[in-house]
């Protein structure tokens, strides 16, 4: 079914940019309606579902950024553009793994820098450090594995290890609960949002 005929692009786009509940209302209604297919491409490339989720949790909220930056493409589709950051996202994701890998043989002694030591850096950089806070809100562990994740780039392997888990699947189940709640808070809060996206991208 295509989306004119439940919801119009136009009212999805400014329903995202008055925020709040109209916001979650018109996300929600994306996700049920492109999941499937933006899973698929993952998928169907060389992941499974929990990279999926990951990745179109992301995707998401990059595209709440360019919508609510006024850069929404009025040529585009909203599925186009949907499909074209989770593609970019998925390849960046490719890229960082194999990266890792190499890291891994190369450097095996660099894992082990002390969590501190790499928070002591973050704190240079203003972005990064309200981020920093952000990430503290949601609890030490949540902190801790979005911190591996995003900035020092370890794989989940790497991150069940360092942190203790039982297998690779829990931390994944903590990773989504804690993307969730982080989501909530930067949708109702644009400063954390702009600082989260900023953030990220120089983390890489």
């Amino acid at each position: 079914m295509k989306i004119k005929e439940i919801y119009s692009e136009s009212q999805i786009l400014e329903d995202i940019k008055l925020g709040g509940s109209r916001t979650n209302v018109a996300v929600s209604f994306l996700f049920r309606e492109f999941y499937a297919l933006l899973e698929n491409y993952i998928i169907r490339n060389s992941g499974n579902e929990d990279d999926a989720a990951d990745i179109i949790q992301e995707t998401f909220l990059v595209f709440i950024k360019i919508v609510e930056d006024g850069k929404f493409r009025q040529d585009s589709s909203i599925k186009s553009i949907l499909y074209s950051i989770c593609r970019n996202l998925w390849i960046t994701e490719i890229r960082k793994r194999k990266s890792t890998m190499t890291r891994h043989e190369t450097y095996e002694t660099e894992k082990d820098e002390p969590l501190q030591d790499f928070s002591e850096s973050l704190a240079k950089h203003e972005d990064h450090k309200l981020v920093m806070d952000l990430f503290g809100s949601l609890g030490e562990k949540c902190k801790n594995i979005l911190l591996h994740f995003y900035y020092e780039n370890l794989s989940m392997k790497e991150i069940m290890e360092k942190e203790e888990f039982s297998s690779e699947q829990v931390l994944r189940n903590k990773k989504h609960k804690c993307m969730k709640s982080l989501i909530e808070k930067v949708q109702a809060d644009q400063k954390l949002f702009y600082s989260l996206k900023n953030a990220l991208q120089n983390g890489e």
